[in-house]
């Protein structure tokens, strides 16, 4: 759907939640479905490394969504102090198959995102591209900029974003900027002011202001940031955006937390369906929908 902007007094706040629902019950749909016709159900595992809070946390929502959506789970945990050979060795025994690749960084995955094709997508850039497209907001022609280079996340936004909507796998055909570390606050500022949709995925709180945005932008906020409370003394989940600020100028905006988190676990839950189908439909049957 494509639709216009238009000036808001306030921000209409995106909930990543609910979006992430609505993925999360067509993904139990399909699961009901597969089981249905006789076939294995989907399984996810999880390998968590050492005691990090926040690492143990996002596994939880993991488990529990897959859970909810009928996937089976498993979680293992290693110590900190495991080596690099024997978690490679754990991996390989679980995953020899870039078609299991859940998270899509699969050399394999990544080369097929890049030249347009179907294949796994990253969890958190596919859940940036699903809120755009479920809200309505258009691309065809638009100004993007996203802060952050990294190869998991911004990068594959900039992808998913300005790539050909005719192709395989198609793409958003908006025109991208991508700013990092080195990019000066001005410069960014300057692509900042005229870009459509904000994508801020650097890390950095408070990277993206309201000076630094036009009327009517739509900010999507990737950054998960733990800041001390100055009130409190206690550590908080902030984004990479001025969400009180922004939100008094641009027509969308997406919440830390309850923004793109929810919708990146909904995206894995897909992911892991697909991988199951991949992986577990019969030879025969891929025979029979080739020839049909």
């Amino acid at each position: 759907m494509q639709t216009a902007f238009v000036s808001y007094k306030e921000a209409v706040v995106i909930s990543g939640r609910k979006l992430a629902r609505q993925i999360r019950e067509e993904a139990r749909m399909d699961v009901e479905q597969w089981v249905a016709e006789g076939n294995r159900r989907p399984h996810l595992s999880v390998v968590l490394v050492g005691d990090n809070p926040a690492s143990h946390s996002y596994v939880l929502n993991k488990t529990r969504a897959a859970a909810d959506v009928g996937i089976s789970s498993e979680t293992i945990l290693k110590p900190s102090s495991i080596s690099e050979a024997e978690l490679m060795e754990l991996i390989h025994k679980l995953n020899t198959d870039q078609r299991k690749d859940v998270d899509g960084f699969h050399v394999v995955n990544v080369g097929r995102m890049c030249l347009d094709q179907s294949t796994m997508l990253p969890a958190t850039p596919w859940g940036v591209w699903e809120i755009i497209k479920r809200t309505g907001i258009p691309t065809l022609g638009k100004n993007v900029v996203v802060a952050g280079r990294s190869k998991n996340v911004g990068m594959p936004i900039a992808m998913l974003l300005h790539t050909d909507g005719r192709h395989e796998r198609p793409g958003g055909d908006a025109t991208v900027t991508i700013s990092h570390r080195y990019t000066p606050k001005e410069q960014l500022r300057q692509h900042t002011k005229i870009a459509d949709i904000i994508v801020a995925a650097a890390g950095i709180p408070n990277l993206i202001t309201a000076d630094m945005i036009k009327e009517g932008a739509a900010v999507i906020d990737v950054g998960i940031n733990r800041v001390q409370d100055p009130l409190t003394g206690k550590n908080r989940l902030v984004g990479d955006v001025d969400f009180e600020g922004v939100r008094q100028k641009a027509s969308f905006i997406t919440p830390v937390p309850g923004g793109v988190g929810p919708m990146t676990v909904a995206m894995l839950m897909k992911n892991t369906i697909k991988a199951a189908k991949n992986i577990l439909t019969p030879p025969e049957r891929i025979r029979m929908v080739a020839s049909s």
